[in-house]
């Protein structure tokens, strides 16, 4: 059996889930709601304030699928519970973020500014405080939706090895090269 498909999902107060008739599972919590169609093979019930997926047979496909829905499903319990967060941070000389509602707008070293939109589900904030590197702070229930965005926004100057420039996850340790050594005579 899947390690983790076999796991049951606790429902903290305040969460509640549903399955519709086409499988689609709802969960409703303090912070939102979010909905997960899960495959027509796979089963979700809800036994004694724990959530249990199962699936039909041992067959490879329904193994795969057994563990990805209880993640997603997990992922999403915790989403509407406590949420989730991203920090990045912008390393470089006269890199900068500012925000305004949900338009993001980055100045990465290129001859133009980056205006990024984010999608409605994220709220951002920038700082930018004197003597630190300007930090990104994305925050939302969807934890699927965040790291698209977080990796996108990184993709735009991703940390390069040498000086180390680029956006950067708070707390990533990127493996750096040394550079060219001088020619000895």
């Amino acid at each position: 059996m899947s390690r983790v498909g076999k796991l049951p999902i606790a429902l903290p107060a305040g969460v509640t889930i549903t399955v519709s008739a086409e499988n689609v599972v709802t969960v409703k919590g303090p912070k939102g709601e979010l909905h997960q169609a899960v495959d027509s093979d796979i089963t979700v019930e809800q036994e004694e304030g724990n959530l249990i997926v199962k699936r039909p047979s041992e067959q490879k496909r329904h193994k795969a699928l057994h563990g990805l829905y209880r993640a997603l499903i997990n992922n999403m319990v915790v989403g509407v519970t406590t949420g989730y967060k991203v920090e990045q941070e912008l390393v470089g000389v006269g890199y900068r973020a500012t925000n305004t509602g949900n338009t993001l707008d980055l100045v990465l070293g290129y001859s133009h500014h980056y205006v990024f939109e984010l999608p409605q589900e994220i709220k951002v904030s920038t700082t930018a405080e004197k003597g630190k590197n300007p930090t990104i702070i994305l925050e939302s229930i969807d934890k699927q939706l965040i790291g698209q965005v977080a990796a996108k926004i990184r993709s735009l100057r991703a940390p390069e090895p040498y000086k180390g420039k680029g956006i950067k996850f708070v707390g990533e340790v990127l493996r750096r090269k040394a550079g060219k050594s001088a020619s000895k005579k």
